[in-house]
């Protein structure tokens, strides 16, 4: 068995990396990408390996000769490698080196594990595609699978904007073909191809070729599990980190801080309804996608408006945020120098802008005097109802009445998680009894499933505050998306309202689960889409098991211990789908 590896490419997409490096020689996880690509093969034990060179093919030849010199390296280089693409380079190989054994086929922009190039080899057909199943975040050319056939080759210029890619399957970039395949089918038509018609094309599409015309069989092997990751741009290095690298899993999750589509992990950490947006309104969206990126938003009013017909509220309270987030430092500055009240613990955006400020008990569970004792001594009292990460819910009722009984001081209320409690919001009250001692702040990510849309609002009485937050906020203050769907919710009402029973009931019954478990102190009631739970460990056991979690099960859990005054160890669950939270408190069993 011989290998063939493609990597003539400049890496224009991996610039500026790539301005005065090999692109396969960066490294993921301390290793260069050619060296794991070599050292897959030769686990495997191929050690014949034709390389074709282009740019910067001296580094590259040197690189090699001095770390294998025990690898039977044949290189062909492709001088036009600015100007031709990879099938002029499997042409060049095919001219050039006699092809007396089967061949793998590896292009030089993917790393494996070397059980992906076992899984090829074991194969009983000759000819073979790696593909796995389309996932968020690939590109490139795809493939349709039946009865383990490769029946349809699709690049990229032909998955267009309505493009179906769930039943689909990702092409690796790595096959296995017979000799007599390389000698006859596919030499003859891809040689000819790149001579007369296109040598800056890819080699896929004779592949497509030949299978849509029942010359070769080419067979899917699918991968189940094995990790592999393509590494076209510097984006996808981040990606290939944390897929390689287990010791810079949290780490790097906890950078980013968001942006986990690239991912293949289970968060429990970032709270959101996994009832909405139903189905029908994602397909919606999408169908109008193009439309709305290629227009501006409306301005302000407008929005508030359109917000205003969803919440059935007073569109003159009402404004529209770009996420609860953006209200954040509009707060800081507005109330510098105020004596400030809030609980402990609670979200920590609270405590990040309001540095000096005195606190409240939550244990889980909020003394209602205990507020109403510290009022005396502030001036600006913050309420998450329910609150962040314990869960503790006050009766709305119980929070005007505290709101009446201190007209001279602002309330900040935060009710982001408020439908999942069964409580009412103290708007309802607000909208016939309006008062100006009171700031509602809501983010909607939470509540509507829609995090990356970026939408929250707030609800005051308070002109001086309205009219500084408009003097603040841009005209353009959402994206046409996010305006779409405040548009399309109105006919969904009912789904969400549904949404929030169901989310109810999974959290009931995770909590329920969650009590079972030997190691588990305790389950905290809670009004959020999450729950509290401390266990019968130390606080230091819970960056243990955050850790082990995610890399072993890829499993991204949420350790709330130093929020904590005590030494107990606390972790807040998001509530997902069932299924998810059942496997959770299995893969918990088998790790404590």
């Amino acid at each position: 068995m011989k290998a063939l590896i493609l990597a003539a490419g400049y890496g224009n997409r991996m610039r500026p990396l790539t301005d005065s490096t090999h692109k396969t020689l960066l490294e993921i996880g301390g290793r260069s990408i050619i060296e794991r690509i070599i050292d897959g093969l030769s686990d495997n034990l191929i050690r014949d390996i034709i390389i074709v060179t282009g740019y910067r093919a001296d580094e590259l030849k040197s690189y090699l000769y001095n770390k294998y010199p025990e690898i039977n390296f044949t290189f062909v280089h492709n001088s036009r490698y600015r100007e031709t693409n990879n099938i002029y380079s499997v042409a060049l190989v095919f001219k050039e080196v006699e092809i007396d054994d089967d061949l793998v086929l590896i292009e030089s922009d993917l790393i494996y594990d070397p059980l992906v190039i076992q899984r090829l080899l074991k194969s009983k057909h000759n000819n073979v595609a790696l593909v796995d199943k389309w996932r968020s975040g690939m590109d490139g050319t795809v493939v349709t699978v039946e009865n383990e056939l490769v029946t349809q080759v699709i690049p990229t210029h032909l998955q267009g904007s309505a493009f179906d890619f769930s039943d689909k399957y990702k092409t690796l970039n790595i096959y296995k073909f017979s000799k007599e395949f390389c000698n006859h089918f596919f030499k003859k038509l891809l040689t000819y191809y790149a001579n007369v018609f296109n040598d800056n094309c890819y080699y896929e599409l004779i592949l497509g070729i030949l299978i849509y015309m029942q010359e070769v069989k080419i067979y899917a092997e699918i991968l189940d599990g094995e990790k592999w990751a393509e590494v076209d741009d510097p984006n996808d290095l981040r990606v290939a980190e944390f897929v390689f690298n287990d010791n810079q899993r949290l780490a790097i999750l906890e950078n980013t801080f968001g942006g986990y589509w690239s991912h293949d992990v289970l968060d429990f950490c970032f709270l959101r309804n996994m009832y909405f947006p139903t189905p029908s309104m994602i397909s919606e969206m999408r169908n109008n996608l193009p439309n709305l990126i290629q227009n501006y938003g409306s301005r302000q009013d407008i929005l508030n408006q359109k917000l205003a017909y969803f919440l059935l509220y007073k569109r003159e309270y009402l404004n529209v945020l770009n996420g609860a987030s953006q209200i954040y430092p509009i707060l800081q500055n507005y109330f510098r120098g105020q004596r400030v009240l809030m609980p402990q613990p609670t979200f920590g955006e609270y405590p990040r802008i309001f540095p000096t400020h005195d606190v409240y008990g939550d244990k889980v569970g909020i003394n209602i005097d205990e507020i109403s004792d510290k009022v005396k001594t502030s001036d600006l009292v913050v309420i998450v109802n329910p609150n962040n990460p314990t869960g503790t819910t006050l009766d709305s009722g119980q929070i005007i009445e505290l709101i009446n009984s201190f007209p001279q001081k602002i309330f900040l209320v935060d009710e982001s998680f408020i439908e999942f409690s069964r409580t009412k919001s103290v708007i309802s009250h607000l909208e016939d009894h309006g008062t100006d001692n009171v700031i509602v702040i809501k983010s909607l990510s939470k509540v509507l499933g829609i995090p990356g849309l970026r939408l929250g609002y707030v609800y005051t009485h308070n002109k001086a505050f309205n009219e500084h937050l408009k003097s603040v906020i841009p005209i353009w203050n959402l994206n046409s998306i996010a305006e779409f769907f405040l548009e399309i919710i109105l006919k969904h009402r009912r789904a969400l309202s549904e949404s929030f029973d169901k989310t109810i009931q999974d959290r009931n019954d995770f909590a329920l689960w969650l009590s079972k478990l030997d190691f588990v102190e305790r389950v905290y009631p809670s009004g959020g889409n999450f729950i509290l739970i401390s266990l019968k460990k130390p606080k230091d056991y819970g960056r243990y098991i955050v850790d082990l979690m995610l890399k072993k099960y890829s499993i991204y859990l949420k350790d709330v211990s130093n929020k904590f005054s005590d030494e107990k160890c606390y972790f807040r669950l998001a509530v997902r789908l069932p299924h998810e939270n059942a496997r959770l408190v299995e893969l918990l069993v088998l790790s404590i």
